[in-house]
């Protein structure tokens, strides 16, 4: 299933590493993640894939570790992803929010202000720390004056990987793919409306 689902990906036009459309009026969604056994990958491409649904969206899909600064900076939106581990966002992902003021250098002067920022999860458990871990993130992107938005559920996309049905059920895909959506369409908002 897993790999049906990247090649219907790739066949829409998922590249996974560059801005994949570049009209001038298009607006940049990144869209970072960690993911040890690929169910924080798929709803990473479920995001992209409901970016990219949004006419003049162009999306870059990498795994945290692989996010430069020029891709941070030149980003109008951020939507971060990461695994539960023990009820909180992966240490992946941390040192990645971490490197926004320690490698990036975006604070203290609120380089990512104003850009649009949201997060999804995947966990075990259906109460093992998914709200927790979006919560942590987007309380990164608030104390850097960032836009949070939410979609796909209150505080963005999770999916619950273990259980009756393992893996990312086309629920959880559609929550994604909304949330993706979203963060889209509040871009394209802001980007039209007040200046940075």
């Amino acid at each position: 299933m897993r790999q049906l689902m990247l090649i219907v990906l790739l066949l829409s036009g998922w590249t996974g590493v560059a801005w994949a459309a570049d009209a001038p009026s298009s607006v940049k969604v990144l869209i970072a993640y960690h993911s040890a056994t690929g169910n924080t990958e798929m709803m990473a491409q479920g995001v992209a894939a409901g970016a990219r649904s949004m006419p003049g969206t162009a999306v870059m899909l990498k795994r945290v570790g692989e996010v430069t600064g020029e891709d941070l900076l030149s980003a109008d939106a951020v939507v971060v992803g990461s695994p539960v581990y023990w009820s909180n966002m992966s240490g992946d992902v941390k040192k990645f929010l971490d490197d926004w003021q320690l490698k990036f250098g975006v604070f203290p002067e609120f380089k990512m202000r104003n850009k649009v920022g949201a997060a999804f999860a995947t966990g075990g458990q259906i109460s093992g720390g998914k709200e927790v871990t979006m919560l942590t993130i987007l309380a990164a992107m608030l104390g850097n004056q960032m836009i949070v938005v939410s979609g796909g559920g209150a505080f963005g996309a999770s999916a619950t990987t273990e259980g009756d049905s393992p893996g990312i059920d086309e629920k959880e895909l559609a929550s994604a793919k909304d949330l993706g959506t979203r963060v889209a369409e509040v871009t394209h908002l802001v980007k039209r409306g007040a200046p940075r």
